[in-house]
């Protein structure tokens, strides 16, 4: 079975972000988005892999037997876009989702070139859609009351 990538390395956040992010405008939008994550979902930020900031976590277990650890919400400042790691694939969630502004979406995540790209209160309800439905399908560090 193969090795899960996305693992909590320790690493400090703010020492990969000064070291990796070198666009000021992103390492400001990188800030932001790790007091709003922070606020959020009540959890401190901690690195996953070489470049995802996540809050919070859950545990997973597939049919297939592979299980493992992940944030419950995540980005990374990749150079071409932030990778937002919040969507849920719930009603609420597709509702909201085409009212957040300029994005692109993938299976895995939602891509955005800058916060001001996008309504920061669609994200919020987004995030905490999927902190909501993570509580409730998975064994998670971040139970919505």
């Amino acid at each position: 079975m193969a090795k899960t990538k996305t693992v909590y390395t320790g690493q400090e956040v703010s020492e990969f972000l000064e070291s990796f992010v070198q666009n000021q405008q992103k390492k400001a939008d990188s800030y932001r988005l790790i007091s709003l994550m922070q606020e959020w979902s009540n959890s401190k930020p901690k690195m996953w892999g070489p470049s995802i900031i996540g809050f919070g976590t859950y545990h997973y277990k597939y049919a297939s037997g592979h299980e493992g650890d992940s944030p419950v919400i995540a980005f990374s400042p990749r150079k071409a876009a932030f990778s937002l790691y919040v969507y849920s694939d719930t009603e609420k969630s597709k509702a909201i989702l085409p009212k957040l502004g300029k994005f692109k979406q993938s299976k895995a995540c939602t891509y955005v070139n800058k916060l001001a790209d996008i309504d920061l209160e669609v994200l919020k309800l987004l995030c905490i859609e999927t902190i909501k439905y993570i509580s409730e399908h998975h064994e998670c560090s971040c139970r919505i009351k």
